[in-house]
Formats: C-alpha cells, sequence, structure tokens
C-alpha cells in the first residue's frame, strides 16, 4: 500500500513568544521540522505534504528546494482541519501518516512500527509520563482497548489522572481517515476541529485502534515553550555525547557538549567542558580539545591540541600542531605540521608551513608563510589598503621581530631576519637583516610638564 506523509506545521506557537515561526526555532542548529522531514523521508514514502499556515512564507523559503509539497492552511481551525487540507491530494487507497511539525526527536523506527500496525484500521502513537499536564488523555475501555483521546482543556478530574498520552502522530487508510474527519465537530472548550476526534470516531465505528508506545518520552515530545526546547535540546546533545563516548572518545562531561552538525572522531580524542561543534568537524587520532572552543567545519590532523577558548571556522589544521588559547582561526587558514598559533593570534585566509610559530598577539591575513618561521609578538599583515586585499608573502626560515607591520604586497625573503618594531612595505633580500624604524633619540635637557598646585595661576 502506497505511504504519503502529511507533517502539520501550520500552528502559531504563542508561549513561544517569538514572531519566528514555531517549526523554525532550532535544536543543534536546525529547524524543529528539518527533524521531522528527515525522519519522513526515511520511509521513502510516495509524496510528503507539509501543511502551512501561520509564518508560511518564511517556512517555505526556509526549505526551499526541499522534496516536499506544500498546503496552505489559510485559517487554523484545528489540527483535523489542518489534515483535512491535504487529504484530497492523497489517493484513496494510500496510507496516510500523520505528523507534527514540532517533535524533533522522533525516530524513523517508530514511524515504521506505527505503519506496519495501522492495518485496516488506525493507529496512533503514545507514551506515560508522570504529568502529562496539556496532553490528551488516551482513554481505555475495560479491555485495554482504546476508545477516545480526551484534550486537556475538555478532560474530567478522572480522565485527567491519566498517564498515558497521545503523541500526536496517527496513521490509517486515507479514503477511511476521510470519512471519520468529516463526521468530526468543534464543540469544544477551543471550538477547534480536533483531530484527536477521530479516534474515537473510528473506534466508534468498530474500527481497530493500535497504539504504539514510544518508551522514550522525549523522542514524541513537542516544543510549546521555550523550556521545552531547551530541554529537548539537551536531550539531542546527551543522545549524541552517548554516541561518541560509545565510540571511544573522552568527554570531561557528557551533559557538555553541543554538536550541531557531524563530527568524526579517530582513536583517543579528548574533548574538554563547554566545546561546541558545527557543520562538519573532523578531529584526527590523539586530538585534544580544550574547555570552551567552538570549531566550526574544522578538520584537525593527529596529534594536535586545541587549547580552551580558541575559535576555528572553515580551517585546516595539520598533524602535531597547538592551538590557543584564546586563538582564532579563520575561514581559509590552513596549517602544516607542527604549527603554534597562541594566545590573542589570529590567522585569517592564510597557509602556515611547517613548524612555523606565531605565539602570541599577532595578525595574519591574506598570507602566505612558509616552514620553520617565527613571528614575533604584535606582528601584523596590513593586507587591506581600503578597497582591495593584498598578499603578504613570507619565505621559509624567516624571523619576524615582535611588533613588526608587514604592508601588503610584499614577500619577505628567505631566511630574512626583520628587526623589531619595523614597518616593512618593499622585499626584502635573502638572508638579511632588515630594519625599517625611526632613529632612536634621547634629549638630555627635557623635563615632564608639571601640574600646576591647587591656587596657583
Amino acid at each position: 500500500m502506497p505511504l504519503h506523509v502529511v507533517i502539520l506545521a501550520a500552528g502559531q506557537g504563542k508561549r513561544m513568544h517569538s514572531a519566528l515561526p514555531k517549526v523554525l526555532h532550532r535544536i543543534a542548529g536546525r529547524p524543529l521540522l528539518a527533524y521531522v522531514m528527515d525522519a519522513a523521508m526515511a520511509l521513502k514514502p510516495e509524496r510528503i505534504f507539509v501543511v502551512h499556515g501561520h509564518g508560511g512564507a518564511e517556512v517555505k523559503n526556509a526549505f526551499a528546494g526541499a522534496p516536499v509539497e506544500w498546503v496552505d492552511q489559510a485559517r487554523q481551525l484545528g489540527t483535523g482541519h489542518a489534515l483535512m487540507q491535504a487529504l484530497p491530494r492523497i489517493p484513496r487507497t494510500a496510507t496516510a501518516l500523520v505528523l507534527n511539525g514540532d517533535v524533533p526527536l522522533i525516530r524513523a523506527e517508530t514511524l515504521r512500527k506505527l505503519v506496519r500496525s495501522a492495518g485496516k484500521g488506525i493507529a496512533i502513537a503514545t507514551s506515560d509520563l508522570s504529568d502529562p499536564s496539556g496532553y490528551g488523555r488516551v482513554v481505555r475501555d475495560a479491555k485495554g482497548h482504546v476508545q477516545h483521546i480526551v484534550e486537556q482543556k475538555d478532560a474530567k478530574r478522572a480522565e485527567l489522572a491519566i498517564r498515558e498520552w497521545y503523541a500526536g502522530f496517527l496513521a490509517g487508510n486515507a479514503s477511511r481517515l476521510a470519512g471519520w474527519l468529516a463526521k468530526v465537530a468543534n464543540r469544544n472548550a477551543q471550538k477547534e476541529y480536533y483531530l484527536t476526534d477521530v479516534i474515537g470516531i473510528a473506534a466508534a465505528a468498530g474500527a481497530q485502534v493500535s497504539a504504539v508506545k514510544a518508551t522514550d518520552s522525549r523522542e514524541v515530545a513537542g516544543v510549546n515553550s521555550r523550556e521545552e526546547l531547551a530541554i529537548l535540546e539537551r536531550a539531542y546533545q546527551n543522545g549524541q555525547a552517548k554516541k561518541l563516548l560509545a565510540a571511544g572518545v573522552a568527554l570531561a562531561d557528557l551533559w557538555r557538549v553541543d554538536v550541531r552538525g557531524e563530527l568524526e572522531c579517530g582513536r583517543d580524542v579528548s574533548i574538554d567542558v563547554n566545546c561546541v561543534f558545527e557543520g562538519k568537524v573532523r578531529l584526527g587520532d590523539r586530538v585534544r580539545i580544550g574547555p570552551n572552543c567552538v570549531l566550526k567545519n574544522v578538520t584537525i590532523a593527529s596529534g594536535s591540541e586545541v587549547l580552551a577558548f580558541s575559535l576555528l571556522e572553515d580551517a585546516e589544521v595539520g598533524a602535531g600542531c597547538r592551538i590557543g588559547p584564546y586563538a582564532r582561526l579563520r575561514p581559509g587558514a590552513a596549517l602544516g605540521e607542527g604549527v603554534h598559533i597562541g594566545n590573542f593570534v589570529e590567522v585569517k585566509a592564510s597557509r602556515i608551513g611547517a613548524g612555523s610559530k606565531a605565539n602570541h598577539l599577532a595578525y595574519i591575513g591574506d598570507a602566505e608563510v612558509g616552514a620553520r618561521v617565527n613571528i614575533g609578538a604584535g606582528t601584523i599583515t596590513c593586507n587591506f589598503d581600503g578597497a582591495s586585499k593584498n598578499r603578504t608573502v613570507i619565505e621559509d626560515d624567516c624571523f619576524i621581530g615582535s611588533d613588526a607591520t608587514l604592508v601588503a604586497p610584499v614577500r619577505i625573503a628567505k631566511g630574512s631576519y626583520i628587526g623589531a618594531g619595523s614597518t616593512i612595505s618593499r622585499d626584502t633580500p635573502p638572508g638579511q637583516l632588515t630594519v625599517a624604524r625611526a632613529r632612536q633619540v634621547s634629549l638630555p635637557r627635557w623635563t615632564p610638564p608639571r601640574k600646576k598646585p591647587a591656587g596657583e595661576k
């Protein structure tokens, strides 16, 4: 039987207190809706429909090019009404799987089980909570058969004591769902057409209602507030941390690491607390990451160490390097083997050869630095002339004295020594000391200015 997926993503999310549509709020750097789409696509359905409403244009723009069909719910009259907008596009013989766009941790395995359980009736996802406040309760008869779902605002005292709640996912034959939906009324506290009413209508008609219970309630938990978003963020990150630990990565604290993309680690990698990994990050064998570091789209070869409070973005680090503390590698930075980039050193769009060092307080931008170069404290490459960027070339075995200013475009020839405090604006000859600074003068008769005593004119 062909499978068609409908993702309900039209809600405003008033409790988020945000102008951003709820499904565009992020977990691990990605919109909530992206996770639901991924789970749906893993089932390889014939079509995926996304019902949008509040902020629909913004939602569609965020997923431009996604393999989904968009359905506009112009008036938000409830979840049942939302499904009604999509059902006419689904073949009557198909199985319709209905998902919520604000449930990011749902697994494809759970959805497959839900579809298999539907059969000729209907299957719903449920879970147990010690406090299911705010959720619809699953009401069963004496034999344990599902009778109906009652929403929190419409529940009686005995029903509020039920711990099993409806997780908002269901699967069933499209034709039968359409028939049951046609009988849904809006006689409830919110004057909306509840999708949950379909379950009671189906059960009353003698259809089999199967409940697929998620053992981990966080998998089917939705986001309705900033607090719930933060809770699911931590649950997601804790899951990522456990995967890293299982793969042999040493984490200082499995609750204080954030993976917002793909993190691939070699053997004997160690990661200290409060580190953030974004995009695609590759860490080779024996790489050590100190506390409070941020790495985005970075490759680090074996045996390198990144010390505390360093920021690396779109950069490549060779083997045996030492970065930080408080270092910054900006996009286009590429370090050879054994390079040292120390505290308060910034590297941008530059290649630095093997064994070179900039141990403190330097800026290296738009530069080509050879091997075994020493860059002293306070050195900068003046790469921007106000209109365009220019390159600095420092060949192998050069020594750049402290507080040097290299005005690009300029070439420092192999083996050059640059005297401290020099401003270099012309190419230097190889193997020579170049000094470019004002002559030092002392004035023996000079006296410092004197402050007048109070009252003196």
